[in-house]
């Protein structure tokens, strides 16, 4: 098949009214189209034809190529011109697996954590700030009304997790990888806990103890600037969460994680991992050049489990998982959300991230947003929360609600009124 009729049969199939701009300015498609796209590039063309969504998104930071319309019709043109989906494309031999393995085991070194994690979360506070909620709470939200607005779902997403954790005041409470301190704040305000956070970005450890003084929270809040590895665990917590945490560790470094969270636990105490997870078994990230474009422009270092892979990791660190739940569509909801507030507030991005770079960045971020809605909608990632303890054994009253453990062994506690 020659690249023009490639062409035309991509543009036949979609599922909106789309006109395609070739190189030479001549147009294929709807004479009255709800989308336009320019393919700027024979190389793009050629993406575009082949169905390499993640490399026409590289084409799209790049400048060569663009779209005129919404970002949601571009992302159903884009699922639509796929080959396969992104999970079998990505599908990899033991060999592959191995070269993944060895990979994961080098990047993921205290000093290069700290540097991809500078990358992402240090590129503009305020950025930021036009797209998330007003606590600044960069993870999965929680619908529990389909009308909820996005602040509503992020509330009830922070006390879903503290009221999972069963957090009760005077309980020392560490949150890995605190971020703005959405989660922090609240488990402090709302449930009277001795909180700790620690993060490695500059922007948002100087961000949250900012809030803790404005609060008055200083005795009982204290946010470091600390790898989680070099946390001492001579002083045990009674609770912990990681929240869109995890997915930096790096697949190879997860049995010594979910250890170093087993040592950081006192007996009986709960720990809460929310992390995003893959909807394959047998791959580190997308296909499709989905994966290699958020390595690139989003997040270095960045690497998908199964949530299978994870429950294994997790009980070889000695931990025992007590509660699962998916996410996946409140995540698919929740990225639109900021999908939306970005496109709505365009004009101010692009002033705030200045320069070439700080276009390009946007650009970036335009793609990832959306595109991973579409990859949350399509069942492609997936986001689970899992509940552990320290495992143990060799109790009979587990069920008589023993003072020293904080897991009830039912689930009402969780779901009731408070």
């Amino acid at each position: 098949m020659s690249v023009n009729a490639a062409i035309q049969s991509v543009i036949d199939r979609l599922p909106i009214p789309t006109l395609l701009v070739l190189p030479d300015g001549s147009k294929v498609g709807h004479s009255d189209p709800r989308l336009t796209v320019h393919a700027k590039t024979t190389g793009a063309l050629a993406h575009l034809a082949a169905g390499q969504v993640g490399l026409l998104g590289e084409d799209y930071v790049a400048g060569d190529f663009d779209f005129s319309g919404s970002m949601r019709d571009l992302m159903q043109a884009a699922a639509a011109i796929l080959p396969d989906t992104p999970i079998n494309q990505a599908k990899a031999g033991a060999f592959t697996q191995l070269i993944h393995r060895l990979r994961s085991v080098w990047r993921h070194s205290i000093e290069r954590d700290a540097k991809q994690i500078e990358f992402h979360y240090d590129l503009s506070d305020d950025f930021y700030a036009l797209w998330l909620d007003p606590l600044r709470v960069y993870s999965c939200a929680y619908y529990a009304e389909p009308d909820f607005s996005l602040a509503q779902a992020q509330e009830a997403k922070l006390d879903l997790i503290c009221r999972k954790l069963n957090l009760q005041p005077g309980e020392r409470f560490l949150d890995m990888g605190a971020g703005w301190g959405g989660l922090l704040l609240w488990a402090a305000e709302h449930y009277g806990v001795q909180a700790t956070g620690i993060t490695l970005s500059r922007n948002q450890h100087a961000y949250v103890n900012q809030l803790i003084e404005q609060k008055g929270l200083s005795g009982r809040v204290r946010m470091e600037l600390l790898d989680y590895r070099r946390l001492p665990t001579n002083q045990p917590f009674d609770k912990m969460a990681s929240v869109g945490m995890f997915e930096h560790v790096g697949r190879a470094q997860l049995t010594d994680y979910f250890a170093r969270i087993r040592g950081l636990l006192r007996p009986g105490g709960l720990v809460m991992n929310h992390g995003i997870t893959s909807g394959g078994v047998e791959h580190t990230q997308l296909g499709a050049g989905m994966g290699e474009f958020i390595e690139k422009y989003i997040f270095p270092g960045g690497e998908l489990t199964h949530i299978s892979y994870v429950l294994r990791h997790l009980a070889e660190g000695g931990l025992e998982a007590l509660d699962i739940e998916n996410l996946r569509p409140h995540y698919a909801r929740t990225l639109w959300a900021w999908s939306d507030a970005l496109e709505q507030n365009l004009d101010e991005a692009k002033r705030l991230l200045e320069g070439e770079q700080g276009q390009r960045s946007l650009r970036a971020y335009r793609v990832y947003l959306a595109g991973c809605a579409m990859g949350f909608e399509h069942g492609w990632i997936s986001l689970h929360q899992v509940l552990a303890q320290p495992s143990q054994g060799g109790r009979s009253d587990e069920l008589d609600y023993p003072q020293d453990q904080s897991y009830p062994w039912r689930r009402a506690y969780i779901y009731g009124s408070r």
